[in-house]
């Protein structure tokens, strides 16, 4: 790791902010990591107490309870574009801005990097020689990490780590700062630097989940709490593991046998699944014993019930601590929905999580996509016009509604505003995707330029069967 790094030519306020956010950035990784760990599947639980036989601790058996947590509430933030009431964003190079930068995949990529390290951060830059015109790139709590002002409620600088070496030591960052963006790179002979100025501020915005006063950066949903549940639970299911090969068998007690008939005709011992899984057994009496015939003492199997009960316990506070519905994680003892209605009570906590979550990140996606728009247009953020002020997000409904019910419910709200059927948004109110109601659109235009070209084709018919008529005579008056 690198605790400090010294760059020529930068000024000492440069250099201090730049080991400050390196320190910053080291206190969290360890705790980030461990985080990804269990969202990857990677954390294998500790061995606890010695009543399981190590040999079942080292199978790596884990859960994906915490990316579950994660992916399930990630789902329901789906951004699906953005508006804008005061004009057309293709105009001013929206459509360019979203392709060129995957946005609605890269956003999605974002909240779920969010959602496992608390934050993520947005950063815009301008494209260099054979690039789009604005870039927008998105960085997790891994490798960026920034100073947050309370009173202007913005970034005052932000660190990305660009790349590292096999020692996992920084050899590419960039320092973004008011006004000026600082470059770095590591190769053999030293690091190089490059320092750019713009009129775009500090080009980054944080994405954070859940935050807070005094925590503005918000927390992981991979708590605390959640962490310890999954262990729990991965400690069950090795206990649950090991049962099935000791305890599910029945335990024989033989009384007054030797230990021959447990052994192979060359005197050797037998394996002991051969023991097990022998279903005929014939033990020889012995007259000059105390006791000849050797007395057989069956004790039952013991049932995995226990195991398999604390594992649903552990699911089910897992699913309450995580805002899911038991039908998520839980095993046993649920039951499915029977109405839409009561399906949308079961998921009400975690509806409520998603919308929470995409008004906490809309502002900072919408202060983003303004100052890209700005690059694309080749303007400094001080210069964007005011109406742009009104460009917003627009989230895909994080309830699962049936086409049936939302343009049953479209056709309700039709009937009150009658006028709302003749534009986009009574289109979306049907439950119209943004595809369909693009080409609805086009469609009605090339029917309607259609009936205006017949409508024109038979206005200059009549006009040339006017001209070609014979003019009439009429007699004189008597």
């Amino acid at each position: 790791m690198t605790s400090t790094i010294t760059l020529l030519g930068i000024s000492d306020d440069d250099q201090r902010t730049l080991n400050l956010l390196l320190t910053q950035l080291e206190q969290k990784l360890q705790r980030n990591r461990l985080r990804q760990a269990y969202y990857d599947m990677k954390r294998v639980t500790r061995l606890v107490g010695s009543v399981i036989p190590p040999q079942y601790w080292g199978l790596g058996i884990v859960l994906g309870w915490s990316g579950k947590a994660v992916d399930v509430l990630s789902r329901r933030t789906n951004l699906d574009g953005f508006v804008w009431p005061e004009g057309k964003l293709d105009d001013i190079g929206f459509r360019e801005v979203w392709e060129n930068n995957n946005l609605g995949s890269e956003v999605s990529q974002a909240g779920i990097s969010s959602l496992i390290h608390s934050t993520a951060f947005v950063v815009n830059t301008r494209g260099g020689e054979g690039e789009p015109d604005a870039l927008v790139h998105f960085r997790d709590a891994l490798n960026a990490t920034g100073e947050w002002n309370a009173r202007t409620r913005r970034l005052d600088n932000l660190l990305s780590v660009n790349a590292r070496g096999d020692d996992d030591r920084i050899t590419a960052l960039a320092l973004y700062l008011d006004g000026r963006t600082i470059v770095a790179e590591k190769d053999a002979s030293g690091w190089s630097v490059d320092v750019q100025e713009h009129d775009w501020g500090v080009p980054a915005e944080p994405l954070p989940y859940k935050p807070r006063l005094g925590r503005p950066f918000g927390s992981s949903r991979i708590s605390r709490e959640v962490m310890n549940l999954q262990d729990q639970a991965t400690r069950a299911l090795i206990r649950l593991e090991a049962h099935s090969d000791i305890y599910a068998i029945p335990d024989l007690w033989l009384l007054g046998a030797d230990e021959s008939i447990f052994k192979n005709a060359d005197g050797t011992t037998k394996a002991a699944w051969q023991v097990v899984m022998g279903r005929i057994k014939g033990v020889p009496d012995d007259e000059d014993a105390a006791q000849p015939r050797a007395d057989v003492k069956a004790i039952p199997a013991s049932s995995p019930e226990p195991h398999l009960a604390a594992l649903n316990a552990y699911a089910k506070m897992f699913a309450r601590a995580t805002s899911l519905p038991d039908t998520a994680v839980a095993i046993t003892d649920m039951a499915n929905p029977t109405s839409a209605e009561a399906y949308d009570a079961s998921q009400h906590e975690l509806i409520a999580e998603a919308e929470g979550a995409t008004d906490d990140w809309a502002p900072y996606l919408r202060r983003a996509t303004v100052r890209a728009l700005a690059m694309q247009n080749g303007i400094g953020i001080d210069a964007v016009p005011s109406a742009w002020k009104t460009i917003d997000t627009k989230w895909r409904d994080p309830r699962y509604l049936s086409r049936a019910a939302q343009a049953d419910a479209g056709t309700k709200q039709l009937q009150a505003v009658p006028w709302l059927a003749e534009t986009e948004v009574g289109l979306e109110l049907l439950g119209l995707s943004e595809q369909q109601i693009s080409r609805a659109w086009a469609d009605r235009r090339r029917a309607q330029a259609q009936q205006r070209t017949t409508m024109l084709a038979a206005a200059a018919q009549a006009a040339r069967q006017a001209r070609s008529a014979p003019e009439g005579t009429g007699g004189d008056a008597g």
